[in-house]
């Protein structure tokens, strides 16, 4: 073991990072799972991740879970940032360095909206998660000189990130990095594959997002953007409930990645 493993301060972070990477990775699953069962006509509904948050505190003890949730995002927010500024995957500072680092960014971004949408759940403010608050944003852009524009950059944005999951999915970096974590074949095993397959959804469904965002653009109509449940709904509508529900595992898969990577004390974040 290297002498900067032991260091304490270094260790609490990771347990951050541990933190806030398996909560993550259980709204992965209550998304993955409720709308595989919608699509497999097992009842439970299509839903990103405010329908995944409302999941929750309509569970029995489900404020304190609730705030379970939003403790764990924090840490994964604090993670993402700390990964940002301290550039502790080490990309640099060169083009594609900064690049890397604004996609940390975004992510921590991103995920404090969701910590925000709890905390409107838990003081009983939250809509429940019925996706107007992305739409009510993208008619205020809409509404701007340059909104259009501005509107058909996020689908870009969305576009970019969802080639860059699907490039993961792929990618031999994906593997050699849980092959060098030294955990045993059937662990690796397990975490190629299900990284593989939620990857591989989770990108597609970030690309369906990008089309209906730059559909908004084109036709300066909000309602035609959406999110994770919308996304959903597209995929059913062209595609049929199959397609949906075997999309839908693969979400799953990639909720139980990220908590298998969160558990696993030999890989490197």
């Amino acid at each position: 073991m290297e002498k900067s493993d032991l260091n304490p301060s270094k260790q609490k972070k990771k347990k951050i990072a541990r933190l806030g990477i398996g909560t993550k990775g259980v709204v992965y699953l209550l998304i993955g799972g409720l709308t595989a069962w919608e699509a497999f006509g097992r009842g439970g509904k299509k839903t990103g991740s405010n329908g995944a948050l409302k999941f929750v505190i309509d569970q029995p003890f489900g404020q304190i879970l609730l705030w379970l949730v939003v403790l764990g995002l924090a840490g994964y927010v604090f993670w993402r940032m700390y990964q940002t500024f301290k550039d502790t995957e080490e990309k640099g500072n060169d083009s594609k360095g900064i690049m890397y680092r604004l996609g940390y960014f975004s992510s921590g971004i991103f995920y404090l909206f969701i910590i925000f949408n709890a905390l409107q759940l838990l003081i009983g403010g939250g809509s429940g998660g019925n996706g107007g608050g992305k739409e009510s944003m993208i008619q205020q852009l809409l509404a701007q000189e340059y909104g259009r524009w501005i509107v058909a950059s996020i689908a870009l944005i969305f576009l970019i990130r969802a080639i860059i999951q699907i490039f993961i999915a792929f990618s031999g970096k994906f593997k050699d990095k849980v092959k060098e974590s030294g955990m045993n074949d059937k662990a690796q095993q397990l975490m190629v594959s299900s990284g593989r397959v939620g990857y591989t959804s989770r990108g597609m469904v970030v690309g369906v997002i990008a089309y209906l965002t730059v559909k908004a653009a084109i036709t300066y109509d909000a309602s035609k953007s959406g999110g994770t449940k919308d996304a959903f709904n597209f995929i059913q509508d062209e595609f049929g409930g199959v397609v949906l529900g075997v999309i839908a595992l693969g979400m799953l898969a990639f909720g139980l990645f990220l908590i298998f990577k969160a558990s696993q004390h030999k890989m490197d974040f």
